[in-house]
Parts: C-alpha cells; sequence; structure tokens
C-alpha cells in the first residue's frame, strides 16, 4: 500500500494554531490536505472559504503537497475561478449539485485545476458512468456530510470496491478518495476495498499524541493490516 495517501483534513485543525499543524502534517508525511467549504445549504454546517484557503495552500505548496478542495456548496459554477486562484489543486464537486456535470468538470480543467466529483451516501454509482472518463478524481463518502459525530456507513466497503471495478474496468487513472470516520483501525480495510486517498481529520488532529505520531500510527496499520 506504498501508492496510498493520506489526506488530513483541515476542519478537525485547531483554527488557532492552523498553519503549525499544517506544517506538522506535512513534516510527517502527509499526502495532500484536505479543504471541506461548506455553505450550509447542500449540508448542515458552515465551514469556511477563499481566506482559509489561501491561508493553506502556500504552506502545502512548499511541502510539494496537494491541495484538496471538496466543494459542498450549491452552484459551485460560480466559485471555481477564485478557488482555482486561492491555491486550489483538486476541485471536487457532488454530482447531486450539479445539474450540467460534464460543463463544471470542463470548467475546473480549463482552470488548470484537476476535477473530482464525489457522491453522497445514498446516491448510486451509476450517476457516475457517463463523467468517469473525465475526472482525477471520484470521492466516495462514508458518512452523510456536514456534521460530525456519526459512524462509518459499513456499505461503503462494498461501494468503493464496486467503484474500484468500475473504475480499472475503463482504465481510468482516477484517485479513489474516502472520507468519513477513517481511523488507523479501519484504514486497511478502506484501502483493501480500493480506495487510494484516505481523508481522515480527528484521528490526525485530534487525541492525546501527537500529529506525527498519529499519522506513523496510520501508516503502520496500513503496511501491516494484521497489527
Amino acid at each position: 500500500m506504498s501508492n496510498l495517501k493520506l489526506a488530513p483534513s483541515i476542519l478537525a485543525a485547531d483554527f488557532a494554531r492552523l498553519g503549525e499543524q499544517v506544517t506538522a502534517a506535512l513534516e510527517a508525511g502527509a499526502d495532500y490536505i484536505h479543504v471541506d467549504v461548506m455553505d450550509g445549504h447542500i449540508v448542515p454546517s458552515i465551514s469556511f472559504g477563499f481566506p482559509i484557503l489561501r491561508a493553506v495552500a502556500p504552506i502545502a505548496q512548499q511541502y510539494g503537497a496537494i491541495v484538496d478542495v471538496h466543494l459542498m456548496i450549491e452552484q459551485p459554477d460560480r466559485y471555481l475561478e477564485e478557488f482555482a486562484r486561492s491555491g486550489a489543486d483538486i476541485l471536487t464537486v457532488h454530482v447531486e449539485t450539479c445539474p450540467h456535470l460534464h460543463r463544471t468538470i470542463q470548467a475546473i480543467r480549463e482552470l488548470g485545476v484537476r476535477p473530482g466529483v464525489t457522491l453522497n451516501p445514498a446516491t448510486p454509482l451509476n450517476s457516475l458512468e457517463e463523467i468517469l472518463p473525465d475526472v482525477d478524481l471520484v470521492l466516495i463518502m462514508s458518512v452523510n456530510p456536514g456534521y460530525g459525530g456519526q459512524s462509518y456507513i459499513p456499505a461503503s466497503t462494498d461501494k468503493i470496491r464496486r467503484l474500484r471495478e468500475m473504475l480499472d474496468a475503463t482504465g481510468s487513472t482516477a484517485d479513489l478518495e474516502v472520507d468519513g470516520v477513517i481511523y488507523s483501525f479501519n484504514a486497511a480495510e478502506i484501502a483493501a476495498a480500493g480506495a487510494n486517498v484516505l481523508v481522515t481529520g480527528s484521528a490526525i488532529f485530534g487525541g492525546p499524541n501527537t500529529i506525527a505520531e498519529n499519522i506513523t500510527a496510520f501508516r503502520q496499520a496500513l503496511a501491516d493490516p494484521k497489527s
């Protein structure tokens, strides 16, 4: 699982120490920095926008990391250009919010940004069939997005496995990213199902251990699933 990438979500970081904590995650070997943008409409919560992205992106760039922006917002097309200017390397939009999804994906790519698409847990995989050849990342939500305190939805593992089969069948090189209650104890199972990018927040930025210790625990669990 050496090609598996870790994407710490800054939604779980201490915002009074955001730069420090992002730096710590990158120094410990994080591959992506995941930025969840929520508008309070398609999900219950409101998070942050351009100023936070502009603060985080230069730090990620110093370490050669990917700035991975998940747009949980209505009418994302209105804001794509500004997110690109603010430092996004990947912009992921929801199938559920884009009535003209091909046009949205094309607009992202024309901005020089990698396009991604995501599904809420109850949205079937067949909604992706026509767009898979055009995206660089597919994000599977293993919880309903927008609020904490949830449990991993068990059916997500089979959904990940079926999506991996779809990607392989079409020869797609798109990343298969998963977000929602991922910890060191279940990361290997999710990776074995076919994910190659794992988004995790509290498991990296929370708890009594340091950020570096938390990332090391993830890497060890992925290297030795039986440990």
